[in-house]
């Protein structure tokens, strides 16, 4: 038996017919990552991992079942086979499974001329710990920073194929290199700590050392002094980092499995005004040399570039098969999945509509408010869309930074946050989710 990702899951599906299963899908994932960390000039961890997982999904009339293994001998894919049969006979019947009808297959069955995967060789643990090394140098070199509580660099190859018996069998392999630096100022009650770092599908794409660490020492030496801000209503300033948080709780709100299950604030909400009027937010999964970027589907479907809102108006939900059909709608191509897990819908790549100011024109337009650069911690109600998140920034006075605020909390509701929203022109185009510096007017903050 071959033991290429496209023989391990054609192999699973022979097994899946043999133990009585109506239809199946499989998936095979098989990695490798390594990784270096370093503190105080030295060595501090070295890691690295290979493996493969192998994910069944079976159907027996309309019930469905599944089960993973990392193990692909053929005893252990029997035994998954039977196992996943066994299970699903005792599930619950469900109308809305089922595999993707041939005509709904998507014809691209790799991901050529989309650049996902780098095809320079693999480099070397002292390659890598000379990199964090510069990382670390060059953060610590800057005046003010008290020490440098991580550098750390890593690779890791990702490579998945997906087959069913309906006839699709596709796949393809995708590369990340990484670099990242946690910098910290002060001692003792007084310290404070910030964080920077890239993500790239190619190395040479990717920051260079020094960027990485001053960047990560410039946003610690920022908080230094971090006290409460002012109680009351101000506007707030979401920095570039953390804006496309709020676009992700409005594609949680839209998501067909929380629709579905009639638990969200935005569940009437197609054809109606949800961004402001003129901002776009274009899903695109065909962007080359992107994180998000994929051909097909977790079921097998065609991906495409489509417009969630226009113009301010929400056009659609985000599916997948299952949650299409419990909706009388079409999938959106929006299937994700794990080796060990159905189906469920997610979005990927996403650009919002940049406006025509940078963000320190959108201060001086904010007059006094909060800059916020890092979140923690969330209480978003999903049926009434009330926001309430702990921040840290800078609080702003006459268009301009003053001092660092940290414990604070801002509160808000979602459907008013995201329609007074206004953009700013500073996202970062390489990164999966492209939302800008985001400034929204009347917020409450709770600090001192």
């Amino acid at each position: 038996m071959t033991s290429t990702l496209q023989g391990l899951t054609q192999a699973l599906l022979d097994a899946a017919k043999k133990a009585g299963a109506d239809a199946a899908d499989s998936l095979v994932v098989r990695g490798t990552s390594v990784g270096v960390g370093v503190r105080d000039g030295r060595l501090e961890e070295a890691e690295r991992s290979e493996g493969i997982d192998l994910g069944l999904r079976v159907m027996v009339g309309r019930r469905q079942a599944c089960v993973s293994a990392s193990d692909s001998s053929p005893d252990t894919m029997a035994s998954m086979a039977e196992r996943a049969v066994a299970m699903a006979r005792e599930a619950p019947e469900d109308a809305t499974i089922g595999l993707a009808e041939q005509d709904q297959l998507s014809p691209l069955r790799d991901a050529a001329g989309l650049d996902l995967a780098d095809t320079s060789p693999e480099p070397d643990p002292e390659t890598l710990k000379e990199a964090a090394l510069a990382c670390e140098t060059a953060a610590k070199d800057m005046p003010g920073i008290s020490q440098i509580d991580q550098c750390s660099a890593g690779y890791g190859r990702r490579e998945m194929f997906l087959a069913a018996t309906n006839g699709f069998s596709g796949g393809y392999a995708r590369t990340n290199h990484s670099m990242s630096c946690v910098a910290i100022t002060g001692t003792g009650a007084d310290m404070e700590r910030d964080f920077f770092g890239d993500a790239r599908l190619h190395r040479a794409d990717l920051l260079s050392a020094d960027v990485i660490g001053r960047t990560a020492a410039e946003r610690a030496l920022a908080r230094a002094g971090a006290r409460q801000p002012k109680t009351g209503r101000y506007p707030v300033l979401y920095d570039e980092r953390i804006s496309a948080s709020l676009i992700g709780h409005l594609l949680s709100a839209i998501n067909g499995g929380t629709i579905a299950r009639g638990a969200s604030w935005l569940q009437d909400g197609i054809g109606q005004s949800v961004l402001p009027d003129g901002m776009d937010l274009i899903e695109d999964p065909h962007r080359p040399r992107i994180s998000g970027s994929r051909p097909f589907d977790a079921e097998g479907l065609p991906t495409a570039r489509r417009a969630i809102v226009s113009d301010g108006i929400l056009t659609g939900w985000v599916l997948d098969l299952a949650t299409g059909r419990k909706l009388g709608m079409h999938s959106t191509g929006n299937a994700t999945r794990s080796a060990a897990s159905p189906p469920s819908p997610a979005a990927g790549n996403l650009a919002l509509t940049q406006g025509p100011k940078s963000q320190a024109d959108l201060m001086k337009d904010m007059g006094t408010g909060l800059l916020v650069t890092s979140m923690i911690g969330a209480t978003i109600n999903p049926t009434t869309g009330d926001y309430s998140r702990g921040a840290s920034g800078l609080w702003v006075e006459n268009g301009q930074p003053v001092y660092p605020v940290n414990e604070c909390t801002i509160a808000g509701n979602l459907r008013d946050m995201l329609r007074a929203m206004i953009p700013a022109n500073d996202a970062r185009k390489h990164l999966s989710r492209v939302v800008p510096s985001l400034l929204v007017e009347g917020m409450t903050i709770a600090g001192a």
